[in-house]
């Protein structure tokens, strides 16, 4: 089952009043924040290739090699593939970043598919791909998917906001917070835009 999907600011807000009404934590937090924002992205093979080009450098960084990417036409399925690893490199990704990006490629996902596909399952089919890890997946159905009951418990900006939310003495693990979590389904993405 896919559950709702977010496709407006108005699913937001209604996400939103929902935490708001469920944990009082969050009603201060959303008093603070105002509306949350929407976040979405268009779902597809480079929406999960600028994830892993953004993976452990700088959003200068990342945003730099997107853009080089684009400009060479070096950001779909069949470009990779036939591209040289010079023309990758000269873009600016690494060694292994030219591995994943060509993993992607030949795994030849149907990403239409995944728009009706259930979450887990979702995620079962991105993390299988070298390079892509829970984290990503469950941010691709997020932000690109659109999921509602989605949340990247591994974030540790995540982890870090719910500590100071919830007057923690330390930041939770990915197993508290994957299970801290747990109450505020079925709204759980919307509660990572307000501890983001």
């Amino acid at each position: 089952m896919v559950g709702r999907i977010i496709e407006t600011p108005e699913c937001v807000a209604e996400g939103a009043a929902w935490l708001a009404a469920a944990e009082p934590r969050f009603a201060h937090a959303l008093r603070q924040t105002g509306p949350l924002p929407l976040r979405r992205r268009k779902d597809g093979f480079d929406q999960v290739l600028s994830a892993i080009v953004s993976q452990q450098v700088s959003v200068a960084a990342a945003d730099a090699i997107w853009g080089r990417l684009k400009n060479a036409r070096l950001t779909g399925p069949r470009k990779i593939a036939w591209a040289s690893d010079e023309d990758l490199r000269a873009c600016g990704l690494s060694r292994q970043k030219i591995r994943y990006a060509r993993a992607l490629a030949e795994a030849r996902i149907d990403f239409p598919r995944l728009r009706h596909a259930p979450t887990e399952d979702v995620i079962a089919v991105l993390t299988e791909v070298p390079g892509i890890g829970r984290w990503t997946a469950e941010i691709y159905a997020m932000f690109s998917l659109g999921r509602a009951d989605v949340f990247a418990p591994a974030d540790l900006a995540l982890q870090e906001s719910a500590r100071l939310l919830f007057d923690l003495p330390e930041r939770p693990t990915e197993r508290a917070l994957r299970q801290m979590a747990e109450a505020w389904s079925p709204w759980r993405a919307v509660a990572a835009r307000a501890l983001w």
